[in-house]
């Protein structure tokens, strides 16, 4: 069970955290008790009472120096949420090589360099506080489900998944619980552009809500929740788990109404 405090005496990074998902799971962390840093490129949007911290998860040598500073100003770090992404529409065949090299950079070894950095800090605090120490990483239904132009989406956030597995093998022991969440279309700055890029937005929203079965997006503050959830000292017992947020996309096999 969670309590309104549970993050008092931690600290956390949020990367991609000045907009979307990354915005919510940082104000949450911080209404929650924790000392919080977000990495972005653009921090404007950064929720206030957090150290907004410049930098683009491509660059290692920024990534390692955003890190730094984070775990010296918040004084340690033990938690890392990495959930700095970017989208890609299109079939195999409309994706060129370039754009499939970026997207990976971004989706998958962003998150790499960042765990990468953070990983002394949060050995470090495992050892203060069992239990209390860990990585959450944005994954996607995307991962698990099959849909529709978004094989290069759907190959980074499968490799996000498996990677999430994988860090939970090797740090288990070591006292750093490694899981994802898996969200569905959620209602975040990117899909708003994504829909005011299509022919007919409204019925562009209206189909994505529709293969949801709740009939609605998920919101950027239950995408949030349940990524707290996993990050806080509650979740000890929890690590290589994909938790889903998706309205029943993955599990759900409804008639049609």
């Amino acid at each position: 069970m969670t309590t309104a405090r549970e993050f008092d005496g931690l600290s956390a990074l949020v990367t991609g955290g000045a907009s979307g998902i990354g915005a919510a799971v940082a104000a949450l962390l911080l209404a929650r008790g924790a000392r919080v840093a977000v990495l972005d490129r653009d921090t404007a949007g950064a929720p206030a009472g957090v150290l907004a911290i410049e930098a683009d998860v491509t660059d290692d040598g920024a990534v390692r120096a955003g890190v730094e500073r984070a775990a010296g100003e918040l004084g340690g770090l033990h938690t890392l949420v990495s959930n700095a992404g970017i989208g890609s529409i299109g079939t195999v065949e409309e994706n060129d090589d370039e754009e499939w090299a970026h997207v990976l950079d971004v989706n998958v070894l962003g998150m790499v360099r960042t765990a990468r950095h953070a990983l002394p800090h949060l050995r470090a605090a495992a050892a203060e506080r069992p239990g209390a120490v860990s990585i959450t990483q944005t994954c996607s239904i995307a991962a698990t489900a099959g849909l529709p132009r978004r094989a290069l989406y759907g190959a980074a956030k499968g490799a996000v998944l498996a990677l999430t597995l994988a860090m939970a093998a090797d740090h288990v022991r070591e006292g750093v619980r490694v899981n994802c969440v898996n969200p569905g279309t959620a209602d975040t700055p990117w899909v708003g552009r994504l829909l005011d890029r299509a022919e007919d937005p409204h019925a562009e929203r209206a189909a994505l809500e529709a293969r949801q079965p709740m009939g609605r997006l998920v919101s950027a503050d239950e995408v949030a929740a349940a990524i707290a959830y996993l990050a806080s000292p509650s979740a000890a017992s929890v690590t290589g788990t994909a938790l889903a947020v998706d309205g029943g996309m993955q599990g759900l096999r409804l008639r049609p109404a």
